[in-house]
């Protein structure tokens, strides 16, 4: 159900984080675990860290999403949904998953839990986003690079709720979808590890004075009520690898 009043949603990359989102005003967190997180290079919280968050976000009226936000290899289904079974018995407000498979597998284990499409699924029309409400997804994260336009035709002929990526880092790629990092060292962005080469200087002979590969940051700080307007209930601040005060600054302008 979409609502009028725009949720801000804060990254909590650790406790100092955390507690600088809420104190700015965020009206939700995403946080991530030490497993099975898109940020796994983030501090990310232990599970007593977690409950403890939770416990801390909900006195002051927070909610909390937990990101469980990568692409799974079989042998590792189990752990991720006893993990999931761990957020389900705190309770988190959300989690956000990529993986199909372990999607599926907790609207079963965890029918009451709200399942939130993450942008690494990569949607961006109104039918993927139809689909995914079909399936049991409470929220659909649009892709971060869908222009105003694309995201208000989603917006008119679906009714699941959104959530839209309006400040902080942009990929090269499509939602993360990149396999640079992969190719180059292993580490593939949709494992949570992505080393970030884009973000390099790159040239040829000896001269290297250019990233062109790198996007500038995006900030949709204007658009809010155009937004607001479209029907998006969040927007989101992208950051979960960022120092605190940069959060508590983010938080502080897209509030006001």
């Amino acid at each position: 159900m979409k609502t009028k009043k725009i949720e801000v949603l804060a990254p909590a990359g650790n406790p100092a984080a955390l507690k600088a989102a809420v104190f700015a005003g965020a009206d939700a967190v995403y946080m991530g675990g030490s497993l099975f997180s898109a940020r796994a290079s983030a501090v990310n919280f232990s599970r007593e860290e977690m409950r403890e968050a939770v416990l801390f976000a909900r006195e002051r009226n927070v909610r909390v999403y937990v990101t469980v936000n990568t692409l799974l290899k079989d042998d590792e289904l189990p752990e991720a949904l006893d993990f999931c079974k761990f957020l389900c018995s705190v309770p988190v407000d959300g989690i956000l998953i990529q993986d199909m498979g372990l999607f599926n597998i907790l609207r079963e284990a965890c029918p009451e839990m709200p399942l939130h499409a993450s942008t690494q699924m990569s949607l961006h029309t109104p039918g993927g986003a139809a689909l995914l409400k079909e399936l049991g997804a409470s929220r659909v994260v649009l892709a971060r690079e869908m222009s105003l336009k694309e995201i208000e035709e989603v917006s008119k002929k679906t009714d699941v709720e959104l959530e839209a990526f309006v400040h902080g880092a942009l990929c090269m790629s499509l939602s993360g979808q990149c396999y640079f990092s992969a190719m180059l060292g292993g580490r593939s962005g949709n494992r949570g590890r992505c080393a970030q080469p884009c973000r390099l200087k790159y040239g040829w002979g000896n001269k290297a004075d250019g990233s062109p590969l790198s996007l500038k940051d995006m900030s949709l700080a204007g658009h809010l009520r155009e937004l607001r307007k479209m029907g998006v209930a969040c927007v989101k601040i992208e950051g979960r690898m960022k120092r605190p005060e940069y959060v508590a600054a983010a938080v502080t302008a897209y509030r006001q």
